[in-house]
């Protein structure tokens, strides 16, 4: 500060004159005492208001700060910390000589650990379906196609099994749709074609891992599916030696974000692809005869695999694939794949792998498998029989087979369906079923019978069904029942001189009628009995006259007060819907009470067995009340069964049938009514199947089988029979005999008591086979009553 003397001769300074200025001099210490200590707190004033306007500028700005960090903070910090780890593993690949020493002596692991972590906290972060820098990085700089070329080279040594992973967690755990970038799913194709190329390889379980979330994916959204159908024009990638030299290369080549010539020609397919996954609408313009699809094709391979659990996963991811709804996907499985091929011939494999015979009481009864729980222990399973290990094995593919075909798309299940019957069935069971040695014959027949039980799909068991049974409609003659070679021999077995072939021939009938498939019934019974023409043909005025109430060739049942002239022919159930039976004769014939007409047809069942031949009576539990409910729960599973069918609710009007054609029962029914015509002649076995299936035929709820099985009065045509009058005649023999026995009641008792296990067997008794053979006459009767009763009451409660 300067200063200058004034005209008085005194200093001036041009700082005096201010108000508390450091310069005043009026009542000053001229010691500068004072100035000193105005000039110390002047200072400490001014610091303290500097500090304070410091504090709060830097307060603001701290805030200003703060929030500028917090709006930054989710982005920009996580991109830099994965392109830091993306740029430690390429990094790598420019500084290490050493290719030969594991990737898990490298922190490569650990850094694909990371950017997987990186990219699930990103995608928490954000709102659903938005792409953050770190994915918009790995989609836009290729990572994926980087991390699959190393991984195709294995650089270094297990390389390979770390992709896999990484493919497999991002796929997982990212919810946001990847598939549909072509940055995804064109490696996700390739790597897909590297799995189950080596049979046992040390990568099997990541290679199953990482297809089964591609194809949980493709089942999350099954239009992409046809990003995988590749075409098989697309040039083949070359393998040579030098491409794991070549990988260092690729690491350190510039990406720029676009796709370099060698991959575009290497990948053709994506046009087609992505114009496939545009226009699903009209997925018959694919040419699938002219596409691969790799991902059956790794699949398929993986079924090879020793490891029994890759093996399952595999059928799991084949079992996901052929569910999907797309038609160019399905058409692709079945044209281009081995799918059939594997199917069937793992199939064919297993059944020849058992042994040539083997007990049908073993085969029926051993535990029931599914294709995925297989668990066995050999030497149990030896100890148990011999061939159960070999039999569960063939049981559990063909498990696999059946729910494969249930679950696949329509088309999909009618060509792997046709492909077991033709490699299968066709090929191998029928030379099988049609050999001449009584063991091989059992065996084949259990086996048959065991898997029709096991057959649930539809499409699998039309074929079967047309295997075994041909695909006929019309109706039968004796001269055409030998059409079919091998239906012809399993009816003609049903009355073999083996009772055993017999036995387990009836019971794979008494299997197969219970299957919800309309051709069955049609093709055994229904096809002969379309026309009614069992029924008398001849105007009223015509027919011959009846002795009591019967035709002149029928049994003479005089003596039984059911069968006077009170109950004629016309005299037959009135109920409505299918129960109807046949149309009365003449219009002005009066409809009687519907309960009083069910009630004579029931005791015209309960009364066919004399009253010296029955036993039932005097044992408890054996009563006709028995039968009623077991009928009532059989009818309902049965209706259950049948209400898809076109069953119309009445028989077919007389007037529309054609009752000039001569009447043919057809060849199984006839195999039936022989069997039962012989029914106390016979073993008991053979008569409780032989019953067993007739009861069946009897609960089905069609107009024309119930009218020709359990309606006693229908007037039949000359030369026909019905269930009534071959039992009947049955009855009518049995008279005959009960007089040739002595003690032939209370000998009928014992043998009941026996047979429940109420008495101890002891002494033999003469005419057991009779015996046994008149409480099985005595039972089926009750049963066809309760049945016949259980039906009307049906019918009249569904009737308005």
């Amino acid at each position: 500060m300067y200063c200058y003397e004034g005209f008085c001769g005194k200093r001036y300074s041009p700082l005096a004159d201010m108000p508390g200025s450091l310069y005043e001099t009026s009542n000053l210490d001229r010691g500068g005492s004072n100035r000193k200590k105005k000039i110390e707190e002047f200072s400490r004033s001014s610091r303290e208001k500097l500090v304070q306007s410091k504090n709060k500028m830097f307060s603001k700005f701290t805030s200003i700060l703060q929030h500028a960090v917090e709006a930054l903070a989710p982005s920009l910090p996580l991109q830099e910390d994965f392109v830091y780890h993306w740029k430690a593993i390429t990094h790598y690949y420019i500084e290490t000589s050493d290719d030969k020493a594991p990737v898990t002596d490298t922190n490569i692991p650990s850094h694909l650990e990371q950017m997987l972590d990186i990219l699930t906290q990103e995608e928490g972060e954000r709102e659903s379906g938005e792409t953050g820098p770190c994915m918009e990085y790995l989609l836009h700089h290729k990572i994926l196609e980087t991390l699959y070329t190393l991984g195709k080279a294995d650089c270094p040594p297990g390389m390979k099994q770390q992709v896999l992973t990484f493919y497999t967690k991002l796929l997982a755990h990212i919810r946001q749709p990847l598939l549909p970038h072509i940055n995804v799913h064109r490696p996700v194709q390739k790597l897909v074609r590297l799995c189950g190329e080596v049979l046992a390889a040390p990568t099997e379980n990541e290679e199953i891992q990482f297809l089964c979330i591609v194809c949980a994916k493709l089942k999350q959204d099954p239009y992409l599916v046809n990003f995988f159908l590749e075409n098989k024009l697309k040039r083949p990638e070359t393998k040579s030696p030098e491409r794991a030299g070549e990988v260092k290369e690729d690491v350190l080549a510039p990406d720029t974000g676009q796709s370099p010539a060698g991959e575009q020609a290497d990948c053709p397919e994506e046009p087609q692809a992505a114009a496939a996954a545009a226009s699903t609408s009209s997925p018959t313009s694919n040419n699938n005869n002219n596409s691969n699809y790799n991902l059956v094709t790794s699949l398929l391979n993986l079924t090879k695999s020793p490891d029994g659990r890759i093996v399952v996963k595999a059928c799991e991811g084949l079992m996901l694939l052929v569910s999907l709804p797309e038609p160019a996907a399905a058409k692709c499985l079945t044209e281009n794949t081995e799918l059939c091929e594997l199917l069937t011939d793992r199939l064919v494999s297993f059944y020849k792998a058992l042994p040539q015979s083997m007990d049908p009481l073993d085969i029926e009864t051993v535990e029931s498998v599914n294709w995925g729980l297989d668990v066995y222990n050999l030497k149990e399973d030896a100890a148990v029989f011999t061939g159960k290990r070999a039999l569960i094995s063939f049981l559990s593919w063909l498990d696999y087979c059946d729910q494969l075909i249930k679950e696949a798309h329509k088309s999909a299940a009618v060509v792997m369906a046709k492909a077991v019957r033709e490699r299968f069935f066709v090929s191998v069971m029928e030379p099988q079923l049609m050999q001449t040695s009584e063991v091989g014959i059992l065996t084949s027949t259990a086996l048959l019978n065991r898997i029709i039980r096991q057959v649930t799909s539809e499409a699998l068991l039309q074929e079967m069904v047309c295997f075994l049974l041909g695909e006929e409609r019309e109706p039968e003659t004796p001269a055409t029942i030998a059409q079919n070679p091998l239906r012809h021999r399993l009816i003609e077995h049903c009355d073999h001189l083996s009772d055993e072939i017999s036995i387990m021939t009836l019971r794979l009938f008494e299997q197969l009628i219970q299957k919800p498939n309309q051709h069955i019934l049609h093709s055994l019974v229904l096809r002969s009995l379309e026309e009614r023409n069992y029924l008398e043909n001849k105007p009223q005025e015509e027919r011959e006259p009846l002795e009591n109430g019967q035709p002149h060739d029928a049994v003479d049942l005089e003596e039984d007060p059911l069968f006077g002239d009170d109950l004629s022919p016309e005299s037959r159930l009135s109920g409505s819907d299918w129960l109807s039976s046949s149309p009365q004769q003449s219009p002005d014939h009066a409809k009687s009470d519907g309960k009083t007409e069910v009630h004579k047809i029931v005791n015209s069942f309960l009364c066919l067995v004399p009253d010296e031949a029955k036993s039932s009576y005097h044992v408890e539990g054996t009563g006709y009340d028995t039968y009623l409910r077991d009928a009532h729960r059989q009818f309902r599973d049965y209706c259950g069964v049948c209400q898809r069918w076109d069953w119309r609710g009445n028989p077919k009007p007389l007037e529309k049938c054609n009752l000039d054609i001569a009447f043919f029962e057809g060849h199984f029914l006839k195999v039936l009514f022989d069997r039962m015509g012989r029914i106390l002649d016979q073993p008991y076995d053979v008569n409780l199947q032989v019953t067993a299936v007739l009861s069946k035929l009897s609960l089905l709820p069609h107009p024309h089988l119930h009218e020709y099985l359990l309606d006693p009065y229908i007037s039949l045509a000359p030369g026909c029979r019905s269930l009534f009058s071959v039992i009947v005649r049955v009855v009518g023999d049995l008279m005959l005999r009960i007089h040739r026995i002595p003690d032939f009641t209370p000998k009928l008792l014992l043998v009941r008591k026996r047979l429940l296990g109420l008495e101890p067997e002891g002494i033999n008794i003469d005419h057991m086979t009779l015996l046994e053979g008149v409480i099985v006459l005595e039972e089926f009767c009750k049963e066809l009553a309760a049945i016949a009763f259980v039906k009307y009451h049906a019918a009249a409660s569904s009737s308005p």
